[in-house]
């Protein structure tokens, strides 16, 4: 009841449009996530990595490195907070299209350096679940906001 065909799909008559899984609580979930990453990875970057690997980073050129990727987490939870005040606008869908790669990509990643590594850090295995999990919640987001777009564009419009 007054609550906008969009967000809850509509059941009337032949059609069925499915719900859209609204963009905004995960583009706000990983720009919160993101944000924690990046900062433990700048402030502390041997040991964040001891805990997803097991042990901490040995030589300057790897902390620096370590400095780098939390710099680039700080800019995705950064990108994912701005877009969250828009998120039916293409570029929020380019911001959540962006981090199925990047979510896809760590949780390949990790799950690889898991199996390669023994022993792994404590926190490796919880943030493979999370990538996956996060992934998964992007393409949700996408595909519901696809199929209603082009929905909404096969539909007459009535005078």
């Amino acid at each position: 009841m007054g609550e906008s065909p969009d967000t809850h799909g509509s059941l009337t008559g032949d059609n069925f449009d499915p719900p859209v899984l609204p963009m905004q609580p995960l583009l706000i979930a990983t720009a919160l996530i993101e944000l924690g990453a990046g900062l433990a990875l700048l402030g502390f970057p041997s040991a964040a990595v001891a805990l997803l690997l097991g042990s901490p980073l040995a030589q300057p050129a790897a902390v620096a490195l370590g400095r780098v990727a939390g710099a680039a987490l700080l800019a995705l939870g950064i990108a994912n907070w701005l877009a969250h005040y828009d998120e039916r606008s293409c570029a929020a869908r380019g911001v959540v299209t962006a981090m199925v790669l990047y979510n896809l990509g760590a949780a390949v990643i990790l799950g690889v350096a898991g199996i390669q590594l023994r022993p792994v850090g404590i926190a490796l295995w919880p943030a493979v679940v999370l990538h996956v999990a996060m992934t998964a919640w992007c393409i949700a987001c996408l595909r519901r906001k696809r199929v209603t777009v082009e929905k909404a564009a096969t539909k007459p419009v009535e005078p």
